[in-house]
Formats: C-alpha cells, structure tokens, sequence
C-alpha cells in the first residue's frame, strides 16, 4: 500500500497508457474482450482516482503526494507532479467519466481495437495534465491529449467528421504555440521550468527583457497563455471549433471533450495565470469577465436557436464554461483588494471550480442520452422526436433528471456552483453579473425546449417500437445522476476540498 500512496500520481497517468498497449496486443477480432479490457483497465485509475480523494488532506498547505525526478537536466526541467484542493476533483471527475464513456462505446462496431486504445491514450494525457508541476511535463501533456481526440472525431465521427478535427485540431495547436513560446521565455528568464518556483520569481521580475521592458513582457505572455486557454475552455469569440467537435464526435467523445477537455482550459487559468501574472490578470478582469457574459448569454441564446439536439448541448458548454471564467474573473480582480472583496472572490472561485467539476457531471450524462436516442432514431432533429416518454419512459426520467441539473434545479448540483458563481460575482461585477443571469434564464429555456421537443406531444407513429435504454447505457449514466443529487443536496463534501486551496490561492 506504501509503494502505492508513494507513487499515486505515476500510477494515476500512466495505468492508461500500459492499458492502451495491453489492447493492441489482444486479438483484434475479438470486440467482446478488447471492449471489456477497456473498461476494466479503465476501472485501475478510477479506483486510484478514488484512493487519491480519500488520502488526501485538504487542511494541509501546498501540494501533496509530490514527486520530484530529474528529467532533463540540461534546461533544468524535472519529472514533478503534485496535487492540490483545484486539480484533485478534476483528477476525480476524469476518472470516473472514463469507464463510464468506454461503456457507451460498446456499440462502435468498426476497428474497436484501436478506439479502445486511443481512448485510455487520451485518458493518460488529460490526468497528466492535472498533475504537472513542470511546465514542460505540462505541455507534453497538454499537447499529447490534442492527439488521441482528433483521431476519435476524425476516424469515428459523423458525415462532417474530417473538418471538425482538422479544426479542433488546428483551433487548439494555434494556441499552443503562443503558450510554448511564452514557457520558453520564462523558463529560459527564471532558470527553471519548476511551476512552484517560478510562481515565486516570475511575478516580481524586474529590469528589461529582449529589449523590451519586463512588464510587456509578461503582457505578451500572459495573453499567450491566455488565448490558449480561453481556446480551450473555450470563451466567445474562441468557441466556433467546439460546436462542430461535438457534433460530429463520437458519443463518448463528446463525453470526455465536454467532460474533461473543457476543463483543461479554465484550470490553466487557476494554475498558471492566476498565481504566475496577477497583476496582469488583474489589469484584464473586467475585459475577461464581459467575453464571460457574453459566453453566457450568447451561448445560451444559440443553444435556444438549435433544433440539433447535440448541438443545442454543445453551446450550453458555451454558456456554463462562461459561468467558470466569470468567477475566475473575480478572483483575477480580487489581487490587493478589501477584505470583503476576497471573501467575495473565494466564493465566487469556489463555484468556478464546482462548476468545472458539476458541468463534467451533466453535461457528459446530456450527450450520452443525446447518443442512446440518435442510435435508435438516427437522426437529431428535435422537429423528427416527439412523444418518446411514451415508449422510452426510463429514458425519459435520465433526460429529465440530467436537464434540470443543467438547468440549475435547487437540489441538483448545478444550482449550488451557478449561485455560489452569482452570489460571489454580485459585489464585484454587478451590471455585469444582472446580465449574466439572462443567460441562466435561457438555459431554463432551451432545456425546456429539448424536453418538450423529445419526450412530450404526440408519439411520431415512427418510433412506435423503439427499444428502451438498455442496462449498460442505464450503467453509465446512473453514477452522474447520484453525484449530481449529492452535491446537490449536500455540497460540504466537495467543497471542503476546494474551499482551502481556493482561500490560499486568494490569499
């Protein structure tokens, strides 16, 4: 158990990668094993995700479970990792989102062999980047996720498919290239490419850099970093790539793109801008909290316009990651301000970060029943649905309970990260926080409408004899809706973890 706990994170990122290998090795032709290997390996890390929660102590400062190898020595970069109260439910969320997606793959029929694989590759490289400590680590990380994600979209999605990951693909590289040159850049000023120690040297950085004084320096890097990440996440105008990925992807792609890969985005934000560019941060809160609004409403009111079922749930992603960069934004505007404005901000990160976590949950249940009705229907249209409850009435209690999570029920887990988001945001952004909840009215709205459009009305007589949601797909969507219903109904446990990491960060 020792060597266990010792070597936790190691174990946690590359258990995926030893699976991915163990696949290619089993008998291609046999689709029943290579799918129950998937999933059983897959059930390694989320049984190490869990172990991780469990053992670790959120009263405790700084990081834990640390490793610190040396790796490349010659430009000072090293093999460390760690964890804190921010990366340890995303760590968590990834885990379990795993299995559950690898579940929903059951039914893809051709070249399983190299789906399953590619799955836990990505896998390894999204847990990857939760750990980092060393930004080299962290953009080998970042960057090898990239890799497995277009190839699922482009060899295993819809008719669109090859133009959706060439511009996910592209979307995503264009910002990483600003990033890698902004790494190079502080790792060659600071010495070190070590997180930790550069959050120390890096922010108080004097004199001239490349002839420039150091503070457009930092400018420049931080919107490097900055354009990468709001990619990612992504914030207006930065969304079009997400739209077409998510429709065009695989549904367990859409899963994890949704579930996770958003998430990558706005934890770039609490990992590195926020501790390594404070001040430049701070300079840009406003700025960065209006292009949240307009995430916010705008992509809530595209979601209403959609009559795509998956693609009304890609631009609710929109709209709820708008949600994270508005109280992260807070926080950015917090840096040497009163106390009840940091109390303002630790409320509103708290929700940020919850929020992260809580979309995962919904959003990744949304596109798994949007994928168990298109398989039955093949289409998804919401013009083409109509009546469903009548002969889906179990799916139709999943769609029901998982929209009014999205929707932000009181009870469900979307209501408590929206209003901790909200109450935090109000005493710093008020006219901007007012507009935003229009955007949380509309997606009362579209969700309302999916409902209505899929389930409700006369039965279309074409969907007379559809078949129920079966065991499996039932499988993998019930543990979303138990932590939805818990965080909802008692939040303490999750937020217990965030709130001290959370309050250090603030400060």
């Amino acid at each position: 158990m020792n060597f266990i706990l010792n070597n936790l994170l190691t174990l946690i990122v590359f258990t995926p990668l030893l699976g991915s290998v163990i696949i290619m090795l089993l008998p291609r032709e046999n689709k029943p094993l290579l799918r129950w290997a998937a999933f059983l390996i897959s059930l390694v890390p989320a049984a190490l995700s869990i172990i991780l929660w469990f053992s670790y102590r959120p009263d405790v400062a700084g990081f834990q479970f640390e490793v610190r190898v040396p790796w490349f020595t010659t430009i000072n970069s090293s093999y460390h990792v760690g964890v804190d109260g921010i990366s340890v439910p995303m760590i968590l969320l990834t885990g379990i989102l795993t299995p559950l997606a690898i579940l929903i793959s059951f039914s893809i029929e051709e070249r399983v062999q190299p789906y399953m694989a590619l799955f836990l590759m990505l896998e390894m490289g999204m847990m990857g980047v939760f750990i980092a400590l060393d930004f080299i680590i962290f953009f080998i990380f970042w960057e090898f996720g990239l890799v497995p994600m277009y190839f699922l979209i482009n060899n295993w999605g819809g008719t669109d498919r090859r133009y959706a990951a060439f511009k996910f693909f592209i979307y995503t590289m264009t910002g990483s290239v600003g990033m890698l040159l902004a790494i190079q850049v502080m790792g060659l000023t600071g010495g070190t490419f070590d997180m930790v120690a550069l959050t120390q040297t890096w922010p108080n950085l004097t004199g001239g850099l490349f002839g420039l004084p150091i503070t457009t320096v930092k400018t420049i890097a931080f919107w490097a970093f900055f354009i990468a990440f709001a990619i990612k996440v992504p914030i207006w105008p930065f969304h079009t790539w997400l739209p077409d990925a998510h429709t065009e992807a695989p549904t367990a792609g859409s899963m994890i793109l949704a579930g996770v890969l958003l998430k990558l985005g706005a934890y770039g934000f609490l990992r590195i801008i926020e501790p390594l560019f404070p001040r430049e941060f701070q300079a840009f809160a406003i700025p960065v909290a209006i292009l949240a609004l307009l995430a916010i409403v705008l992509g809530a009111y595209a979601s209403f316009g959609q009559r795509d079922f998956k693609k009304l749930i890609a631009y609710s992603s929109v709209s709820h990651m708008g949600i994270v960069i508005l109280g992260i934004a807070v926080a950015a505007y917090a840096l040497n301000r009163d106390a009840a404005t940091k109390l303002s901000a630790v409320m509103a990160t708290n929700g940020a970060v919850l929020q992260m976590f809580n979309h995962g949950l919904y959003s990744a249940a949304l596109f798994a029943l949007v994928g168990v009705v298109y398989e039955r229907t093949h289409t998804r249209d919401l013009q083409d649905y109509g009546g469903l409850w009548a002969v889906l009435p179990a799916y139709g209690g999943f769609l029901l309970f998982s929209s009014m999570a999205s929707l932000g029920l009181p009870g469900l887990n979307g209501f408590v990260s929206e209003f901790l988001v909200v109450r935090g945001s109000w005493p710093v952004f008020a006219p901007i926080t007012f507009i935003a909840l229009l955007g949380l009215l509309l997606s009362a709205a579209y969700s309302l409408k999916a409902i209505q459009k899929v389930l409700h009305g006369p039965l279309n007589p074409r969907w007379a004899h559809l078949k129920e949601i079966t065991w499996r797909e039932a499988l993998a969507i019930a543990p979303l809706m138990v932590l939805m219903i818990s965080i909802g109904v008692w939040p303490r446990w999750i937020l217990d973890v965030i709130n001290q990491t959370v309050t250090r960060l603030i400060g």
